[in-house]
C-alpha cells in the first residue's frame, strides 16, 4: 500500500520547482522570515538566554526543512570523535515518538514507537548514549547525570538556541540546496538563507551546490543485510530484476536514486516521513524484493517478510576533508 502523498511533499513541487504558487506564499514566508530573526537576534543579544552545559556542544542541523543527510552525518561524526578517544553522547528530538515523558533514554532495543525512529537508529549505530526529547537543554541534563562524556551532539539542533553550542556544522542536500530561497511556507528555509554564513562548518551530501569552502561528502551503500534474516548481500546481487524501494525518509528520491545509481530496476514507493510501517507497506501485487532504508528497518522488523532487506548508506569524506574538518571541529572542543 502506498501513503498518499503529504502536504509538505506537495510543496516541495513548489520549493524545488519554478511553480509560481510560491509568490501567493511570500506574505506569510515575510512573517516567518522576521519571527524566525527576531528570535535568533533575542539570544544573540542576551535577550532570551541560552543554557551552558559543562561540557562542549556540536550541534548537527540544517536551515532547510526535509531530509538533507544529518544522522549518517552524525554517525559518522560521532565515530571519528571516538577514535580520538573522546567520550560522546548524542541529544535527538525523538521526533513522532508517542512516549509520554520526556526526556527518554534510548538504547539499540528501545521501541522506534516511544521514542522515534532515528533515536533508535543512533544508539544503534553509534553505541554511545542517546538521550531523546523535544526540550534539547533537558535531554542533555539528563544524558550528564546519567554517564559523563567528553562531547555532545546535538541532532538536528540548529534552530534550538536555548542550548548553547561550542560549533556549528549545517548539513546540506547538495542537489537541492536552498530550494527557491525562500522561507517556510514559500520555501523550505526554517531561517533565511544568510544563516548558512553563520555555522563553523557546512557539510554538502552529494551533488554539486555549494562553494570551495564546504566539505563535500558522498552518500555510499556499504551493506545491504536481511530485515528477518540478517543475511548479506551485495546490492549488485539485486540486479537484472525488478526490486520495490520503500522509503520513509525526508526527501525518499535520493535513496531511489542511489538504487538506481546502482543499475537496480526501481519501483519506487515513497512514504512520509517517518511514516509508521506495517506489512502492507511492505506486500505488493508485482513481484520483487523490498529494499528499504536503514531508518525505516527499525520500525518494521516485526512485520518484515522474509524479502525485505535493509540497505545501509553511509556517508563518506577523503582523507583529507576528513582531516581538516576533525580539526576545525577538535580545536573548539578542546580549545586548543
Amino acid at each position: 500500500m502506498r501513503t498518499p502523498p503529504s502536504i509538505s511533499r506537495s510543496l516541495s513541487a513548489v520549493w524545488y520547482g519554478d511553480s509560481r504558487l510560491r509568490w501567493g506564499l511570500v506574505p506569510l514566508a515575510a512573517a516567518y522570515r522576521a519571527l524566525a530573526q527576531l528570535r535568533r537576534a533575542a539570544y544573540r543579544r542576551e535577550l532570551l538566554k541560552a543554557v551552558e552545559l559543562p561540557v562542549p556542544v556540536i550541534v548537527v542541523g540544517n536551515v532547510s526543512v526535509g531530509g538533507t543527510g544529518k544522522t549518517p552525518f552524525v554517525i559518522w561524526l560521532a565515530a571519528e570523535l571516538a577514535k580520538r578517544e573522546l567520550r560522546v553522547g548524542i541529544v535527538t528530538r525523538g521526533y513522532r515518538g508517542n512516549a509520554r515523558d520526556w526526556p527518554r533514554v534510548v538504547t539499540a532495543a528501545s521501541d522506534p514507537r516511544e521514542v522515534g525512529d532515528e533515536p533508535v537508529l543512533l544508539a544503534r549505530r553509534t553505541g554511545c548514549m542517546v538521550v531523546a526529547g523535544p526540550d534539547r537543554v533537558a535531554a542533555a541534563q539528563r544524558l550528564l547525570a546519567e554517564q559523563a562524556v567528553d562531547v555532545l551532539l546535538s541532532d538536528d539542533g540548529l534552530q534550538h538556541y536555548r542550548l548553547a553550542r561550542r560549533f556549528e556544522i549545517a548539513v546540506v542536500d547538495g542537489v537541492r540546496g536552498m530550494g527557491n530561497g525562500l522561507c517556510l511556507p514559500a520555501g523550505p528555509l526554517r531561517e533565511p538563507a544568510e544563516r548558512i554564513r553563520e555555522v563553523d562548518a557546512i557539510v554538502v551530501n552529494g551533488g554539486d551546490w555549494g562553494h570551495a569552502g564546504v566539505f563535500r561528502a558522498q552518500p555510499v551503500v556499504t551493506g545491504v543485510r536481511g530485515v528477518t534474516s540478517r543475511e548479506k548481500r551485495t546490492l549488485e546481487s539485486f540486479k537484472g530484476a525488478p526490486v520495490h524501494a520503500v522509503a520513509g525518509i525526508g526527501n525518499p528520491q535520493r535513496f531511489f536514486d542511489l538504487l538506481e545509481e546502482a543499475g537496480l530496476d526501481v519501483l519506487p514507493h515513497p512514504l512520509e516521513d517517518h511514516a509508521a510501517i506495517g506489512s502492507e507497506e511492505l506486500t505488493f501485487e508485482e513481484p520483487g524484493a523490498v529494499l528499504i532504508t536503514e531508518k525505516d528497518a527499525v520500525k518494521c522488523e516485526g512485520v518484515a517478510h522474509a524479502d525485505v532487506w535493509c540497505v545501509v548508506v553511509d556517508l563518506m569524506f577523503d582523507a583529507e576533508k576528513t582531516a581538516r574538518l576533525m580539526g576545525l571541529v577538535l580545536r573548539d572542543v578542546r580549545g586548543s
